[in-house]
């Protein structure tokens, strides 16, 4: 898988201008069902600042688009007055490297693909997103966007749980999610 999705990101490499033009990416507006609030696009980051001015990052590959489709539906069958928040999709290299750079020297560089290798953001085939309920409340996670701790990490929910740290209502939030996402082809990563 590693090197499948290695593949992908060499072959399909495009300037963020480009994107509009191309018919290989779809403007998150075509999406039914989904909410967008581009968190890179506002200070609400761990930066605190707009990185995404003056380019149009509202987009996704068509693949991941229509998979993110399937999580929608997904979703819609099992809570018919939620849906999916859009946080991140399309991230231009640009911004992978500033939000390197700003992490330099830190530990917390981890949270971030080097920007030498490229993020599958800067391909459009990655997002961020939380659910929110019927009244359009993001549904308790247990952390915020660009959350950069331990308590981001599926991997250590059993020990967050048993520490306090996090409740099981989160730890089932984050499964409806996970559920979604698995089901419509996205993997999630540990940290």
């Amino acid at each position: 898988p590693a090197s499948k999705e290695r593949n992908f990101l060499m072959n399909h490499t495009m300037a963020s201008e480009d994107i509009a033009a191309s018919g290989q990416f779809r403007h998150l507006s075509t999406i039914a069902g989904i909410a967008v609030d581009l968190r890179y696009a506002s200070p609400d980051n761990f930066v605190g600042r707009d990185l995404y001015s003056p380019h149009d990052c509202a987009w996704l590959h068509q693949d991941a688009a229509a998979a993110l489709e399937s999580v929608v539906a997904w979703l819609a069958a099992r809570q018919p007055a939620y849906k999916v928040l859009v946080l991140d999709a399309l991230r231009p290299q640009r911004v992978q490297q500033q939000l390197w750079d700003a992490l330099a020297g830190t530990d917390l560089q981890m949270y971030l693909a080097n920007p030498e290798r490229g993020s599958i953001h800067s391909f459009g085939m990655a997002l961020d997103l939380p659910i929110l309920d019927a009244d359009g409340v993001e549904l308790d996670m247990g952390t915020g966007f660009d959350d950069l701790t331990e308590r981001s990490h599926p991997a250590l929910e059993p020990m967050l749980l048993a520490r306090g740290e996090i409740t099981p209502q989160q730890i089932a939030n984050r499964q409806l999610l996970r559920d979604g996402m698995a089901q419509a082809g996205f993997h999630g990563i540990n940290t």
